[in-house]
Parts: C-alpha cells; sequence; structure tokens
C-alpha cells in the first residue's frame, strides 16, 4: 500500500472536521509534565467519553416499530407535487412507531395517548409525519406542553408515576377534559396497532397541508 494512502487511513476528524494526526499522545509541558488544555483533541476526546451514555428521550422514550410501504390508490395529483403521491400504484417504504408518554422501560399495558411517527423513505428523501391516536389533545397554547409532560412523567424523587400531579394541573385547564374523557376510554389501552384508529390532528394555528402550484388545501391524515 502508498505510505501516504496509509496515513491517510489512520487519520481521525475532530467533531468540527480537522484532521487528527495522533490519536495516541496528548500535548504535554516537556516529556513529563501536565497535559494542556489547549490540546483541542485530548479535550473533546475526554468529553465524548464522558457523555456516552444517550440520556431518555423526554418523549416517546420506549416504543414499537413496524416496517412496510404506503401504496397510492387515488389521484390527488391535483393537491400534491410530491413524488410519492405522483400517481396511482406508487409504493413508498415507510416505517411507523408508536408510543408518547411513559419512560422507558414501562409496560404497553399502561393508559396512554398512542403518539406515532411515520417516516416515508420517499425519492425526494424522507418525509415525516406524526400524531396520535386520539383526535383531540390536552392543552391549547403549546406553552402549556413542558408543564403537561412533567406531570405525566414519573416523580424524578421517586421514579414513580404519581396520576394526582397530572389531575392537579389538568383540572385547571378545561380544554382538557375531552381529552380525558378518550383517554380513559378504550382509546386509551388500543387492542392492537392494527386496530387503532390514528390521525394527525390539527391543533389551531398549527395546520397541515398540501401545496401544488401556490395553492394550498388544508388536510387531515387518518
Amino acid at each position: 500500500m502508498n505510505p501516504l494512502k496509509q496515513v491517510q487511513l489512520l487519520l481521525q476528524d475532530t467533531n468540527y472536521g480537522a484532521p487528527v494526526w495522533n490519536d495516541n499522545s496528548s500535548l504535554t509541558v516537556g516529556p513529563h509534565g501536565p497535559a494542556l488544555l489547549e490540546d483541542y483533541h485530548f479535550v473533546e476526546k475526554l468529553a465524548q467519553f464522558d457523555r456516552e451514555r444517550i440520556p431518555e428521550r423526554v418523549l416517546h422514550a420506549r416504543g414499537f416499530s413496524a416496517k412496510g410501504y404506503f401504496e397510492t390508490t387515488h389521484d390527488i395529483s391535483h393537491l400534491k407535487t410530491a413524488n410519492f403521491l405522483r400517481a396511482l400504484g406508487v409504493q413508498t417504504p415507510l416505517i411507523v412507531r408508536s408510543t408518547v408518554i411513559h419512560e422507558r422501560g414501562s409496560p404497553e399495558t399502561l393508559c396512554n395517548p398512542r403518539g406515532f411517527a411515520v417516516k416515508f423513505y420517499t425519492w425526494e428523501g424522507n418525509f415525516d409525519m406524526v400524531g396520535n391516536n386520539i383526535p383531540v389533545v390536552f392543552i391549547r397554547d403549546g406553552i402549556k406542553f413542558p408543564d403537561l409532560i412533567h406531570s405525566l412523567k414519573p416523580n424524578p424523587k421517586t421514579n414513580i408515576q404519581e396520576m394526582w400531579r397530572a389531575m392537579d394541573l389538568l383540572s385547571h385547564i378545561p380544554e382538557s377534559y375531552h381529552m380525558i374523557t378518550f383517554l380513559f376510554d378504550d382509546w386509551g389501552i388500543p387492542y392492537n396497532f392494527r386496530h387503532m384508529k390514528v390521525s394527525v390532528f390539527t391543533l389551531f394555528r398549527y395546520e397541515l397541508s398540501l401545496i401544488n402550484e401556490g395553492k394550498e388545501t388544508y388536510v387531515k391524515f387518518h
């Protein structure tokens, strides 16, 4: 092998793309002196090592996924110019993932809004669509969302979910009552994913729309 090519194969990059010529020795003050903080790669390598444990996601910390494909069965070319909706019979690979509130390791049998994410692997890139299996939502104003999730998560001191904390918050949010009736009905524990009704809801000003030649059409996915 060409020595130059061999050296190039051994090179690493920093997080910012700069080449690393030596990954086995740090800069020191003399042969036996202390390591220097100006050794960027040394500091970066240790910092990355300290953070190797990936933290749990705030939402959707665990769930199940199913792979399949989406097939266009109706002509909606007048509404959308997206590649995967371009013609009848076009099949697009996708993966669907489901869950919402509870922490990693929690059982699937708990009462829970089943959020879902659908990732379409189209020729033009990935198209992500998210929603819930419940057609309404707890809150009207997005500023309340962090408070809502915090109330539904386990107590950080005991790691136990305490429903009184959620109900204490929701009792001050009148628009949440509609969602609660869905949550504690069979919608909260669906029979299985195949029989789960899902929809991408319009949350006030956060609408979904299809655009074609400047014409915008509001839609609701089911």
